[in-house]
């Protein structure tokens, strides 16, 4: 074989696993994967990037995870996106991660956030106002706060104010459940006019279907107004610059989420079904969402995620 032919075929196969190589970094992103952590406003941001996703040609998928799995997940690749970085709730569970590099926040989609303890405002009337004020209500309450799921980082904080014996809570029970558990406690004790303390937060329709108060005292792990956050993988923003972009652009309202969750929680429609019907009733905002982003194949994405939608 000549030397003319042999560098001819070595420079064949260079340029043939450049081009494998350079299709195999383009497919690596033509697939998302998110967490959403099962709540309703988790589920109703992540339907929506999903929707837009979809339209611009990329597979989606979406695993149900716990918060801790959520941040682990993130740390070994196994998610790309979380929409739902409550701040600064989650601030104790994801700071190591982020001050190990293994997390990267990539925007904030939410402002004006609540997440604390609540209750109804008959209540509260009644003096539960503060952290500080639940122990005397302890008999009244069966000496319980209602959480949410197993595992959550606000669950975790009432545990230990029941372990130090925070504002006497000693004895008290933390009770682990969904988020729909929980509100079908507060729905049956709210028909009674009896008195319930849980994690409540803001977006969500529970504050349109009860009249309800948020307790200070738990500003130290709460805060006041917080916000959420979306976060990605280490490096995912480089590696997959339009779906970073994407991202980057997705800035939700109060408004919005608690629209589409009455739709989910109280209509008892699926996430899809109320993302898309919110979507098409509000088509400018796919105009900022879809600024400066393509296709999977180099389009304009706002006109392809009109089509998909249908608009």
């Amino acid at each position: 074989m000549s030397h003319y032919l042999k560098m001819t075929i070595a420079t064949l196969a260079a340029a043939t696993a450049l081009t494998a190589g350079a299709a195999k970094a383009e497919t690596a992103c033509d697939s998302v994967s998110f967490s959403d952590v099962g709540w309703t406003d988790i589920t109703t941001t992540t339907a929506t990037a999903k929707h837009l996703l979809e339209g611009l040609g990329y597979k989606v998928d979406v695993k149900v995870l716990s918060v801790p799995v959520t941040f682990a997940s993130l740390e070994s690749d196994d998610v790309d996106v979380f929409l739902g970085n409550w701040m600064p709730a989650q601030s104790s569970a994801i700071t190591p991660y982020i001050d190990k590099g293994e997390i990267d926040v990539l925007s904030t989609n939410l402002e004006g956030t609540k997440y604390t303890l609540a209750v109804p405002t008959y209540t509260y009337d009644k003096g539960l106002k503060t952290y500080a004020d639940i122990a005397k209500f302890g008999d009244e309450l069966d000496h319980k706060i209602y959480g949410i799921e197993p595992g959550n980082e606000g669950n975790a904080y009432l545990v230990s104010l029941i372990d130090e014996n925070k504002h006497g809570l000693e004895g008290f029970e933390v009770v682990e459940s969904s988020e729909q558990g929980m509100l079908a406690m507060v729905g049956r004790k709210y028909r009674k006019d009896e008195p319930i303390v849980f994690l409540g937060w803001e977006p969500h329709p529970m504050n349109a279907s009860y009249s309800l108060k948020y307790l200070t005292g738990g500003e130290d792990f709460f805060g006041g107004e917080g916000i959420v956050r979306t976060v990605t993988r280490k490096g995912y923003a480089e590696a997959c610059p339009n779906v970073a972009k994407l991202l980057e652009n997705l800035k939700f309202t109060l408004p919005m989420e608690n629209e589409v969750m009455g739709k989910i929680l109280n209509d008892g429609e699926n996430e899809a079904d109320a993302t898309a019907a919110w979507l098409k009733a509000n088509p400018d905002a796919l105009d900022a969402w879809l600024d400066g982003v393509t296709t999977t194949s180099g389009e304009p994405g706002l006109p392809a995620v009109k089509k998909s939608l249908g608009l």
